[in-house]
């Protein structure tokens, strides 16, 4: 019997819709690639010139190294001049300016913290199936539970919620008040008393990464480090002895336990990595690296980074206070193995990671009125980054503000009267024959990267270093130096040709000059006011068995929790 056209066309038409379009879309599905896991790791006063792949021979971190030689050195990337601002900037995508956070840092019996109106990232990541875990500093606020990290989108936090700490004994001191700063979750972690704070925040990582079970969907974590941060005034520089004896031949002591710390966070990286390898998820990560600031050069708040060669530190607008050492590693990255002059701000990474994770239609759930723009086109295919400008900050408060477009810099102002505004050592043996070349390789970091054919040659190695290093112009037909004082001009730079900041051209180029002016009043308008707030009484230590803690989630006077459906938490 034959069929006619029509019965033929019907029966055709029920075979595809039950039997082979099924099919056709398991195909798809199972072609598809998985969301990346993405690990970003954020180290804390760590200094441009504190890590090997910027030129400098002097503190090894061969793990940190591997990752940049093999992936992006991001060579022409922006943060904020100080920590509180920075984070917020990479949590919300936003300018501090735009948040409230442009004024110092917050301090923990403040009662403030990053507004609950911000969805951050970690939020925004979940809502593509992703997991969110945090090890390490917080520093956006915990007067209030709903404040801390586990209300914010993390599944779990094991570190501390203010801004700096005691390595061994975890406790904080600010403003004569003195406390235990360390959390398992929203518990105080009274049983890590003792346990070196890097190695805890390792941990912790290490754990998650080794516990993700990848079928339940991707993994972010955020891995925010204490170091190299100094701590309270009577150990700035904790550190094992043992470390500090590895590195004898940098001469000046302070300087040797600073780099003790870098290099336990270095051991830390490594660490993470070869969890990653461990556990097959490193074929399919995004790893950051990024300093939070610039560098607190010696007799800084206690410390002793290195911004070298460029000028100023850590909370000034020079490069040397917003220019970070950063790097970006994944197999995803189209073009490696390379040195990247694309502008980058901290406030994209948001977008950028949304849309690695998501594409185009994770970007269109953003919230309105970010700054941040996604880069992840530029930086997989080497094009030219989206980003024309960068607002490096606006304090109004201490009449300082610095912007940048294209390869000119606008710098008004100062922050510490002039003090911290030089340039500042030490260079850190800038002699190429002096780095150890044959730790990379043997870096747990460089071993995994091996097993993935992806670390470069030696020869390679020495041709991004060399390409990564900053150099100074010396001298320069035009241009005078600038004195940018509260009372003074402005002054004007060519970063392009003059990275170090040492020829104000101001009076050269009087037009640029009243063009970035007047981006900068413009830019003053969308300002919101910032949200510091004096410290609160109920927030000493004294009060909660001397530990800083969620002061605000309770009525001192009446000795009564006021948390609504929270849990209590002393």
């Amino acid at each position: 019997m034959r069929l006619n056209s029509d019965k033929f066309t019907m029966l055709f038409l029920w075979l595809f819709i039950f039997l082979i379009l099924p099919q056709f879309l398991k195909g798809e599905v199972g072609n598809s690639s998985p969301k990346p896991n993405i690990i970003f790791i954020l180290a804390d006063d760590l200094g441009f010139n504190d890590v090997g792949f910027h030129g400098s021979a002097q503190i090894p971190t061969p793990n940190i190294d591997a990752l940049a030689y093999s992936g992006i050195i991001l060579n022409r990337y922006y943060v904020t001049p100080i920590c509180t601002p920075s984070r917020s900037a990479l949590m919300t995508g936003k300018y501090p300016i735009h948040t409230g956070m442009q004024h110092a840092v917050l301090y923990a019996a403040e009662p403030r913290g990053l507004s609950l109106k911000e969805k951050i990232l970690p939020q925004y990541l979940n809502d593509l199936g992703y997991t969110s875990h945090i090890a390490g500093k917080w520093h956006l606020g915990h007067w209030k539970l709903k404040y801390t990290p586990l209300f914010r989108g993390f599944s779990s936090h094991v570190g501390f919620w203010s801004g700096h700490h005691d390595y061994n004994d975890h406790t904080a001191v600010e403003n004569d008040e003195w406390g235990l700063d360390m959390r398992n979750g929203t518990e105080v972690a009274y049983d890590l008393h003792g346990r070196y704070t890097t190695d805890v925040i390792t941990d912790h990582a290490v754990k998650v990464i080794a516990n993700h079970n990848t079928t339940s969907g991707p993994l972010f974590l955020y891995v925010a480090h204490a170091a190299c941060h100094s701590s309270n005034p009577y150990n700035p520089l904790p550190v094992p002895d043992n470390e500090v004896m590895k590195l004898g031949h940098i001469p000046h002591y302070k300087r040797r336990k600073f780099a003790a710390m870098v290099t336990k966070m270095d051991e830390s990286v490594g660490l993470i990595v070869d969890q990653l390898r461990k556990s097959n998820m490193l074929e399919n990560s995004i790893i950051i690296f990024s300093s939070d600031n610039g560098g607190p050069a010696q007799g800084f708040n206690l410390n002793f980074a290195s911004n070298y060669p460029l000028k100023g530190v850590k909370n000034t607008l020079w490069e040397g206070g917003v220019r970070a050492a950063g790097l970006i590693w994944s197999p995803l990255l189209k073009s490696r193995q390379r040195v990247s002059t694309q502008t980058i701000h901290i406030s994209d990474w948001l977008p950028t990671l949304l849309e690695a994770a998501g594409g185009a239609a994770a970007l269109s759930n953003l919230s309105k009125g970010i700054d941040g723009q996604s880069i992840w086109q530029a930086l997989v295919h080497d094009e030219p980054s989206p980003r024309l400008k960068v607002i490096h900050n606006i304090d109004d408060i201490w009449g300082s503000a610095g912007l940048s477009v294209g390869d000119w810099k606008l710098v008004k102002g100062t922050n510490y009267y002039g003090k911290w505004d030089g340039w500042y050592g030490p260079a850190g043996e800038r002699d190429p024959h002096l780095y150890d070349w044959q730790q990379i390789p043997k870096s747990r970091s460089g071993k995994a990267l091996n097993g993935l054919k992806m670390l470069p040659s030696q020869a390679e190695q020495q041709r991004l270093r060399a390409a990564a290093t900053v150099k100074c112009l010396g001298q320069s037909p035009q241009g005078s130096s600038c004195k940018a004082t509260a009372f003074s001009a402005p002054c004007l730079f060519n970063i392009h040709d003059d990275p170090c900041e040492q020829f104000n051209l101001a009076e050269q180029y009087p037009k640029v000059l009243k063009a970035l002016m007047e981006e900068l009043k413009y830019q003053n308008s969308t300002a919101v006011p910032p949200a510091n707030k004096p410290g609160d009484r109920r927030a000493s230590p004294k009060y909660w068995n001397y530990t800083w803690t969620n002061f605000g989630d309770y009525d001192l006077l009446n000795n009564k929790p006021v948390l609504g459906d929270l849990k209590v938490v002393l």
